[in-house]
């Protein structure tokens, strides 16, 4: 094996074991930042509505022309999802048209329809004679206890305005769309922070791009892999001060369950060329991002949820385990990034007004 090949080969089992890995070494080809954005990869929309009546709403992924091939994993104990059995490697349906993300609970994947009816209305969608229907997995989060208003949640009309708002230019983050009502760091001992949506691309000097939509509303505090401190979570008594959450978990103040129940969830896109059965290993490794970056991960409270998106727009080769390593990545910097952005709202205070 040659010395860059043992590299390769040590980022990916970091990524498997979801350790921290050291400071990448100089002189070694490094992926470049693509401005912070999915919609980097060609064919990749991205589309929000936010409800004015309380923070909340939707977020739409859209991939043009035929869709993109579609994996997922549910890692979250907690999952409020639609048309995720399809994406298993053994079942028929092959290309997805858009994935939905959205507040509100369960109530919100009645989000997706609204996006199902505009993809309809467009002849976009899986061929069956003379119908086309369109492949629209969604995923929630419960954000239901912000705002004073929990009758208010989105519905197909916020699929519909998200989806009709998709464009491929910068993708809005912070407190819009899914991520409107979004909180974190609901710890025991602490006071939650506000959460949002982040976006994040990386590039390799080849072209391969790996991008991620977050949306994060962990129990758990949100930590930036590359200095191990707290960027947004739970907070001290006096309201400015995050509290470690890794020294929260060692003295077990992980609830149970949560009367904010929580959610992190996301869609990983990369313009590499994969089957169905390779982007499920993607989303099996990008999980390495989110448990980077939301400490803890995967608890009896998240629905936490991962799409993957494989365009083959990338005329080159990438390795299934190189796109692994950079979807974590990605997903570890959009999470932090969803954190930094957010706009905080009474009860909710945001990372940037802690400073």
């Amino acid at each position: 094996m040659t010395a860059s090949g043992a590299a390769t080969g040590l980022a990916c089992l970091f990524a498997v074991a979801g350790v921290v890995a050291a400071p990448r070494a100089s002189g070694l080809p490094a992926t470049q930042p693509d401005g912070g954005h999915i919609t980097a990869i060609a064919g990749i929309t991205v589309g929000h509505h936010t409800l004015t009546e309380r923070p909340t709403g939707c977020t739409v992924v859209v991939a043009a022309g035929r869709g993109a091939i579609g994996a997922g994993v549910v890692p979250g104990g907690a999952p409020g999802t639609a048309e995720t059995d399809l994406l298993a490697p053994e079942n028929l349906v092959q290309y997805v048209n858009a994935v939905v993300l959205s507040g509100g609970s369960a109530f919100g994947l009645a989000s997706r329809q609204g996006v199902v009816d505009v993809l309809a209305e467009r002849g976009v969608g899986y061929r069956m004679g003379s119908v086309s229907v369109p492949i629209v997995p969604a995923a929630i989060i419960f954000d239901l206890g912000v705002g004073g208003r929990p009758d208010v949640r989105p519905g197909p009309e916020c699929g519909r305005a998200a989806l009709r708002a998709a464009s491929d230019g910068p993708v809005a983050e912070g407190s819009v769309g899914a991520g409107a009502g979004a909180t974190v760091g609901k710890l025991r001992g602490g006071r939650p922070m506000k959460g949002g949506v982040g976006s994040a691309a990386l590039r390799t000097p080849d072209g391969l791009i790996v991008g991620a939509l977050m949306v994060t509303n962990s129990v758990g505090s949100i930590v930036d892999p590359r200095t191990g401190r707290p960027v947004a979570g739970a907070l001290a008594a006096d309201g400015r001060t995050l509290l470690d959450p890794f020294d929260l978990v060692r003295r077990g103040a992980v609830p149970a369950s949560s009367p904010l129940e929580s959610t992190t969830i996301g869609v990983v896109v990369t313009n590499a060329t994969m089957t169905k059965t390779e982007a499920l290993k993607v989303a099996q490794m990008a999980q390495a991002g989110l448990a980077r970056a939301v400490v803890p991960a995967f608890t009896v409270s998240d629905g936490d949820t991962l799409f993957v998106l494989a365009t083959g727009s990338f005329d080159g080769q990438a390795s299934v385990s190189a796109v692994g390593g950079l979807a974590a990545e990605a997903v570890a910097d959009a999470i932090v990034r969803s954190v930094r952005l957010a706009t905080g709202v009474p009860g909710y205070p945001a990372a940037s007004d802690i400073r």
